[in-house]
């Protein structure tokens, strides 16, 4: 009897120690060149070297996200099929979809990754120079600015969305299949602001077409040292962070999503992920082990509250 009770622990445990023995498939769910693409890039590299198998990034953009989740939930449950998940996908698609292809019960939660502010970014052509004027330009002419986004109920949508009712502005939302093709609209004027993730907007604003006027964080990012927060521009009380998880499909071995945690953990604690991590202006950022589920659900009660005030839906 005790060696029968003890035999599925043990085929866990050597599943773990096996695996992987072929290439790995991260799939980002929004387009190339947005912040979770390039955060699932540097983490799949610093992954390859510890699984000694190429770990490959599949971009599976759209509906904010739920493509790309979908093919995930539905991929068999052996550790080759993973999902590098922004956080709005579970704690705020929920309430926007009428219908969803997934649930949070449809993944194996195994942990935060990385997290980072925002930036409130305007095309250089909005007159406003800095927050309060960009606040009280909005205010006199309401729903004439536009705000791109990577989808709705993305991140970036949604981080503009709680600025908008922090704020008391009215301006219209333009989703995208991803941050990529969003900034580039952004650049060429055909919308005129954002509240964008640092990693993907701040190599953008070089080139004099983009202007930063604050950063969500609760302190200065290193990386845009010069923009002040969004408190310190005299909108007090408004922070956000957004954040970036790693999932499996249901089902799979508690072994194997125990070692992935800890190879993740390896991951951002080298100092390559981590130069990495400073330049794009995040931070790595791990769950408790365990505990991302809890935490999900914890966030997802806030952005109920913000979905059902901004009267915000997908359908």
């Amino acid at each position: 009897m005790f060696a029968c009770a003890i035999a599925p622990l043990s085929m866990s445990a050597a599943h773990a120690e096996e695996w992987p023995a072929k290439p790995v498939r991260l799939v980002v769910p929004f387009s190339a060149g947005g912040a979770t693409d390039l955060l699932g890039r540097a983490l799949a590299l610093e992954l390859s070297k510890q699984w000694k198998q190429p770990v490959l990034v599949d971009n599976r953009p759209g509906a904010g996200g739920m493509v790309g989740a979908e093919a995930v939930a539905k991929s068999a449950a052996d550790g080759y099929t993973l999902l590098l998940a922004s956080g709005s996908m579970f704690t705020v698609n929920p309430f926007i979809y009428q219908k969803m292809p997934y649930s949070a019960e449809s993944f194996e939660m195994i942990t935060k990754v990385a997290s980072g502010p925002m930036v409130v970014t305007v095309n250089s052509q909005v007159p406003a120079k800095n927050l309060q004027e960009l606040i009280s330009y909005a205010k006199a002419n309401p729903r004439k600015l536009s705000f791109g986004s990577a989808g709705n109920g993305s991140q970036v949508h949604m981080a503009s969305e709680a600025f908008a009712d922090a704020s008391g502005i009215d301006i219209v939302h333009v989703p995208y299949k991803g941050e990529g093709p969003a900034y580039a609209d952004l650049m060429a004027g055909v919308v005129d602001m954002t509240v964008g993730n640092i990693n993907a907007i701040s190599p953008l604003l070089k080139g004099g077409r983009l202007r930063a006027l604050a950063v969500t964080g609760k302190e200065r990012s290193p990386l845009l040292a010069d923009v002040p927060t969004v408190a310190e521009a005299g909108l007090s009380g408004f922070t956000f962070s957004g954040w970036f998880a790693l999932m499996a499909p249901a089902g799979t071995p508690k072994a194997l999503t125990a070692k992935m945690y800890a190879d993740v953990e390896r991951a951002v604690a080298e100092p390559g992920m981590q130069r990495y991590l400073t330049a794009q202006g995040m931070t790595k950022t791990l769950s408790p082990a365990g505990k991302l589920g809890d935490e999900i659900a914890q966030e997802s009660s806030r952005w109920k509250v913000l979905v059902g005030k901004r009267k915000i839906s997908a359908n």
